[in-house]
């Protein structure tokens, strides 16, 4: 396949395999480790073995690193192989307990803990005073110190691997001068809803046990009440909680329709990822759309010099 240079490390010795079909390479914006997929032909001389490092450059653009974790085979002999990117170990458990960390200094310490590759790590804003993670996945505890600084300040950060990198980037950092439109895309699904993570009115509560009183702090959108009905969302918060400043920033995270976007058979762009936002410009029932969308997930395919991509966007509320 031109174009493409796919090797596969066991030991000492490197190969770069005969690929059949096609190379699929998938990548979300939250909770899933990057994906590689291909198959290639068994012709007896390629020992490889779970655990392999497996490399994937496009054009000579560095696409993915990461480890086989799979391979199968049939009565045709070509072997079908499933690699995942650094993320993978993100599903490993554990238990922590820390106070006063940003996001990006749990996600350091805990990356060290575990001897991954980090990149770079933007910092984020935002301090975490007091925390315990007991018994949950990795991917779990750095979601949840990222949804909690979202909560908190309305900045939304995107965790992936860059070619064996741990990197945590800011989503406006991630905007690609893509445009989507009627032209280039083949076949779309569109829906609008303020069926979740939705909310018009924000209620917080803190029970203040020096004054003995429960402190109840309430911001809304009395336009979009009367137009859906109150939608609320409701949280107990702690002592360190600015609750005032906490409700303004739910409601303005929340308070806006859903869009969500599939499209097909896009033109490929390997600068396209999870958490990747493009230009979108399509006349969708009764709406316009003609801005930013943000990629929840993205399914690149590379077959005989054709790349092409199927997109799965988002716009309005970012859920952590």
């Amino acid at each position: 396949m031109a174009n493409v240079e796919l090797i596969i490390q066991n030991g000492t010795k490197a190969y770069l395999p005969i690929v059949e079909d096609s190379i699929e390479w998938t990548t979300e914006r939250k909770g899933v480790p990057g994906k590689l997929t291909f198959k290639i032909l068994n012709d007896g001389h390629i020992n490889i073995q779970e655990g392999n490092a497996v490399r994937f450059k496009y054009n000579n653009k560095k696409i993915f690193f990461g480890f086989l974790f799979e391979k199968g085979t049939d009565k045709s002999k070509e072997v079908s192989i499933t690699c995942y990117d650094q993320l993978r170990y993100l599903k490993n458990k554990d238990t922590y307990v820390y106070s006063n960390k940003t996001a990006r200094a749990f996600i350091k310490m805990v990356a060290d803990d575990f001897g991954l590759r980090c990149g770079n790590l933007i910092e984020t804003s935002w301090t975490i005073a007091n925390r315990v993670e007991e018994n949950k996945t990795l991917f779990d505890m750095f979601q949840n110190a990222l949804d909690i600084t979202l909560q908190n300040t309305g900045e939304l950060f995107v965790l992936y691997d860059d070619f064996g990198k741990l990197t945590l980037n800011h989503v406006q950092n991630m905007r690609i001068p893509l445009l989507i439109d009627e032209d280039t895309s083949e076949d779309y699904d569109y829906k609008s809803s303020i069926d979740n993570d939705v909310y018009n009115q924000i209620k917080l509560t803190y029970d203040n046990e020096k004054t003995g009183k429960r402190e109840v702090y309430i911001v809304k959108d009395s336009n979009h009440i009367n137009d859906w009905g109150i939608l609320q969302y409701y949280e107990s918060i702690d002592e360190n909680t600015n609750g005032k400043s906490k409700a303004n920033a739910l409601l303005s995270l929340y308070n806006q329709k859903t869009k969500s976007l599939k499209i097909k058979n896009v033109l490929g762009d390997v600068r396209v990822r999870g958490g990747s936002s493009v230009v979108v410009r399509l006349t969708l029932m009764d709406v316009k759309i003609e801005s930013f969308m943000i990629v929840e997930k993205v399914k690149h395919t590379f077959t005989n010099n054709l790349h092409l991509m199927d997109l799965e966007l988002k716009g309005g509320v970012f859920n952590g």
